[in-house]
């Protein structure tokens, strides 16, 4: 694929094209779902010939993939990645959910998308095992018991939130956050000088 290339004007664009198409994809397919954009529309609304946007994506469902990557690359890095969190404080950010967060776009991507092989619901399908996995990782630093079982309870804890909150239109991650400290507290076994606090530590 060519960084550069001529518009239906003859002009020259580079990678603006591809970001225009990419942030129309997200415009629309937020609004109005993926069936029912066309690439008509979407190339209308990112004002690119269909030739350029075939260029730069083989066709719709490289580039819903493509879509749905932009969103999370590093699977929740400002959460999993923090080095000013405990362990545990790590597991209950995940949480921590601004009131007006939409229904998860991977979530809704895989109700439209009936074929499990099309390329979008086979990065779904990673994208939610990465997040279980980093979850696991995560407990096992909080020497959870059994960290994977911990990791898949609050990743299903954490989807369930995502579409409740889509469904009656309230935001339901604090009560979910209530839950997974419950799930959390009784996979996590209390050290003998543990009072409660989750900023204790051990080490002296």
């Amino acid at each position: 694929m060519t960084e550069l290339e001529k518009g239906p004007l003859g002009r020259r664009r580079g990678r603006g094209a591809r970001e225009r198409i990419l942030s129309a994809s997200r415009q629309l397919f937020r609004e109005q779902g993926i069936n029912r954009t066309g690439m008509d529309q979407l190339c209308a609304v990112a004002q690119v010939s269909k030739r350029t946007a075939y260029q730069h994506f083989g066709g719709k469902d490289e580039l819903v993939a493509e879509y749905l990557r932009r969103f999370d690359p590093d699977v929740m890095p400002g959460v999993f990645d923090r080095t000013d969190l405990t362990p545990r404080e790590r597991l209950l950010a995940v949480f921590d959910m601004p009131a007006s967060t939409d229904l998860c776009p991977y979530i809704a991507a895989a109700v439209e998308l009936h074929d499990p092989q099309h390329p979008a619901s086979q990065y779904v399908r990673e994208y939610k095992q990465a997040i279980a996995a980093r979850l696991a990782e995560t407990a096992r630093e909080a020497d959870a018991t059994d960290p994977e079982q911990l990791g898949e309870q609050l990743a299903l804890l954490l989807d369930g939130a995502a579409a409740r909150t889509r469904v009656i239109n309230a935001g339901s991650f604090p009560t979910a956050a209530a839950i997974a400290a419950v799930l959390i507290d009784n996979a996590i076994p209390r050290q003998p000088s543990d009072e409660g606090s989750i900023t204790v530590e051990s080490g002296s």
